[in-house]
């Protein structure tokens, strides 16, 4: 079974910075495409940035030149790297995986780069103080 475990998040101020990590297993990671998404409460859930299996990135405008994503595929774990971290960072962040072949997810699956992200960690809090 596909499973996401994310870690990393946590309390800093701004301008701080945060490395989250998603550890995946019951797939093979190379083969499918990765994103951060977030929700901040009361909001939707809003892709953050994604990286396909060559490893080409996209972000969110709200993110570009602060936030790095990036995937070791040797150890099967997805990262995102937050830099320069403001207040409306702020948000629970959630580690997704395009749904692999002949796997089941049973998330709800968001659209983000052309790509249906349906598999979905249990998600990191990411709160930035002022």
């Amino acid at each position: 079974q596909v499973r996401l475990v994310e870690s990393g998040g946590g309390s800093v101020q701004s301008g701080g910075s945060l490395r989250l990590s998603c550890e995946a297993s019951g797939y093979t990671f190379s083969t499918v495409s990765m994103a951060w998404f977030r929700q901040a409460p009361g909001k939707s859930r809003e892709g953050v940035a994604s990286i396909d299996t060559s490893s080409s990135t996209v972000y969110a405008d709200s993110v570009k030149g602060r936030f790095i994503i990036s995937r070791d595929n040797a150890k099967n774990t997805l990262y995102l790297q937050m830099n320069s971290l403001k207040p409306e960072d702020t948000a629970m962040y959630y580690c997704a995986a395009q749904r692999p072949s002949g796997k089941f997810c049973a998330g709800f699956g968001y659209f983000y780069t052309g790509v249906l992200f349906s598999c979905w960690g249990q998600g990191t809090q990411v709160t930035v103080s002022s």
